[in-house]
């Protein structure tokens, strides 16, 4: 999912959460809602690895043009294929913001907007593959050995 739904339903998310829950206060809505767009600077990070360019604006770019190229494929070659590695998407990075709760309550804002932003990637995903990625970042990792690169699968 593009960052700007993620932005659009971290918004309307937090205001909602704001409303119901005032005491949460406006640092716990910019937490909640920076965090489920923010946790994506992973996707910049594997650009920036994989192509040792630092430029957001082409990470950007060439992720469109991937997930463009992935979703294009027919959905037997999708589950073959991988666009990415995302290292805070999964369910041992929740399980440590979970832990950090204990000293710091702002930690909890951010499991909030972590799990809003997987719950919406969850639900993207399971319209274009028949697998579920970034549930467990050692799983996806494992599992890559077993996938094709985006950039290494022809579209035939």
């Amino acid at each position: 999912m593009y960052p700007s739904y993620h932005l659009i339903f971290g918004i309307l998310f937090s205001l909602t959460c704001f409303l119901l829950f005032p005491q949460i206060e406006l640092i716990g809505l910019s937490l909640i809602l920076f965090s489920s767009v923010l946790i994506d600077a992973d996707h910049y990070l594997f650009y920036a690895y994989k192509k040792r360019d630092f430029n957001l604006a082409n990470s950007y770019n060439w992720f469109v043009k991937n997930v463009n190229k992935f979703l294009s494929l027919p959905r037997e070659k999708r589950n073959e294929t991988y666009v990415g590695f995302c290292f805070l998407h999964g369910i041992e990075v929740l399980i440590i913001l979970l832990f950090l709760t204990i000293f710091s309550k702002s930690f909890f804002f951010i499991f909030i907007g972590f799990s809003l932003h997987f719950l919406f990637d969850y639900f993207s995903e399971s319209f274009s593959m028949d697998r579920i990625d970034k549930f467990s970042v050692i799983h996806d990792f494992k599992q890559l050995k077993n996938l094709k690169f985006i950039e290494d699968v022809t579209e035939r």
